[in-house]
């Protein structure tokens, strides 16, 4: 493999076309987040499957001003959307992005991967609130070239955890 993957397992509930990447779309540029509770609910029986109350989920951070500016936070929504749903715990503050990076959507496959290479780190005055969570979970909305995920769980694996990566859809390439 060219990128080893530094988590245990990757998974995905939808694949991200038709109705799931409308209601994604919906939510991340309309703010309308009908769509999205209405797939995770759909999705109730897998959400217990995957999480339970050991289990910490930490969103993907995304740059501060473009949290102010968006208002909100997507993945992390969708972590405490899915704790609501399945038990566990989130916390925003143990991984962090380090500097501005452009949008991934911008940007080809092999410029995310290069984009983000030292985009995410550990805050180590938040790393004791893992605790005794038995499973942590990288949560992040779509997942596309994988790059995201790679790198903010790598950043996590270089303290020794043993990190998972979830996302609400994921990207397919037709064959």
């Amino acid at each position: 493999m060219r990128r080893p993957s530094p988590q245990q397992q990757t998974d995905s509930l939808f694949i991200y076309e038709g109705p799931v990447r409308q209601a994604i779309l919906d939510w991340k540029l309309q703010g309308q987040d009908a769509g999205i509770h209405w797939l995770l609910d759909a999705a109730q029986a897998r959400l217990q499957d995957l999480f339970d109350t050991n289990s910490l989920l930490l969103p993907v951070p995304m740059p501060l001003s473009r949290m102010r500016r968006a208002g909100r936070h997507h993945a992390a929504d969708l972590c405490r959307a899915i704790t609501q749903r399945s038990g566990g715990t989130m916390n925003w503050q143990i991984l962090r992005r380090s500097g501005e990076q452009a949008r991934q959507s911008s940007l080809s496959g092999k410029a995310r991967w290069k984009n983000l290479r030292k985009a995410f780190a550990v805050n180590n005055d938040n790393r004791s609130k893992i605790g005794t969570a038995q499973t942590v979970w990288v949560v992040d909305d779509i997942m596309t070239t994988g790059a995201t995920m790679h790198y903010a769980c790598r950043a996590l694996r270089r303290t020794g955890i043993e990190v998972r990566a979830f996302s609400l859809a994921r990207l397919t390439t037709k064959e």
